[in-house]
């Protein structure tokens, strides 16, 4: 079965500025995948380049089997979502709704059936009199969406929808487009710089960094199984330690050997190796879990910030030659173990957690 959205080979150049190298990428009906990746990534250039609004230099864009890497925009079929909500202020809610179908020629009695479901949809019933300016940043995108699907388009494109507003009407509205996803099956592509919007509401993220993709995968997978130091790097927090690679799962961290993923390393090889703070898992000073001998460091607590649901944690002793790691330790563990600024520790770093890199790979910057 072939791909909703088959992306080959595209490649834009801005002037001497290359913005997409040849990227080929596969999106499958009802899918929600974001774009994800630093300001300047090429995130924005891919998603025009599909709605036909800045087209590629090269590369083919295929949707449902049809060819539309050339079309101008009104042929092809696709709703989408700004940022700014651009709505038209001078129009009611009603209006702006149903302006697509106006113009499509379709009934009066069939638009006014239309808009109502979609207020409906949206929750917004009793704002169809209102102009944009009297509504709420959030209640502006919900209206955006709600014109955007108003033509039941193939695919629904999302350009950084909700980085406009604050953080609890953002995760609120994350929820409902969801939802709203869910409930219609439209074929979605949101660009984002959010992490945690990705992570929570994408069934597949496309990692992106200098007109690349880096990675494709579940959210999950982007997470615990990061193919490049950028994407580890990128992607929520992680701990970065210089090691040497002593042997295949094996490295050297100061005087310590440590096991851990070193899938196409080579032996002598210096190395970047990751962990996120919340699996380091804390015990007893002098503790020997059984099982996990060469994991285990023992090390001295640094300074301890308090964020909520947990306590992070500065890490630092002679094992750790010279580096430092930061870890996040639940209240409970804090608790058990009596945590606190000064403390001795023994730390278990677990083999399936400590992923290992080239240490001259380019990873990028947060952004």
């Amino acid at each position: 079965m072939s791909s909703y959205l088959r992306i080959r080979d595209l490649h834009k150049k801005f002037g001497d500025f290359t913005a997409l190298r040849n990227v080929s990428l596969d999106v499958e009906e009802g899918e929600f995948v974001c774009f994800l990746g630093p300001s300047g990534c090429g995130k924005t250039t891919l998603l025009r380049a599909i709605a036909g609004l800045d087209l590629q230099t090269h590369g083919s864009i295929e949707q449902a089997g049809r060819d539309i890497s050339t079309l101008p925009i009104a042929e092809r079929d696709f709703g989408i979502v700004f940022q700014s909500y651009a709505l038209f202020p001078n129009l009611t809610i009603e209006r702006n709704i149903a302006f697509g179908l106006e113009n499509s020629g379709r009934p009066r009695a069939e638009i006014a059936r239309r808009v109502t479901e979609l207020l409906d949809l949206v929750g917004l019933a009793d704002q169809r009199e209102k102009y944009p300016a009297q509504l709420s940043g959030g209640q502006q995108q919900r209206i955006a969406l709600a014109r955007a699907i108003a033509t039941s388009p193939g695919l629904l494109l999302l350009d950084e929808p909700l980085s406009a507003l604050d953080a609890k009407v953002r995760v609120h509205l994350r929820h409902q487009i969801k939802e709203l996803q869910r409930k219609l099956g439209v074929t979605t592509v949101m660009v984002t710089h959010d992490q945690e919007e990705a992570l929570s509401m994408a069934d597949r993220i496309v990692v992106m960094n200098h007109g690349v993709i880096e990675q494709i995968g579940t959210p999950t997978e982007i997470y615990r199984e990061p193919r490049s130091l950028f994407v580890a790097d990128f992607i929520g927090e992680t701990n970065q330690l210089h090691a040497t690679l002593s042997a295949p799962g094996c490295f050297t961290l100061g005087r310590t050997c440590l096991q851990g993923m070193t899938d196409g390393l080579a032996p002598g090889q210096p190395i970047i190796v990751t962990i996120r703070p919340e699996d380091i898992i804390p015990h007893a000073p002098g503790s020997q879990p059984a099982g996990s001998e060469r994991g285990l460091l023992d090390v001295t607590v640094g300074e301890m910030e308090f964020l909520g649901s947990f306590w992070r944690s500065r890490l630092t002793g002679a094992a750790l030659g010279g580096e430092q790691l930061y870890a996040d330790f639940s209240i409970n563990a804090v608790r058990r173990l009596s945590l606190d600024e000064g403390a001795d520790l023994t730390i278990e770093l677990p083999a399936s957690r400590l992923i290992a890199f080239p240490a001259g790979e380019d990873h990028g910057h947060r952004g």
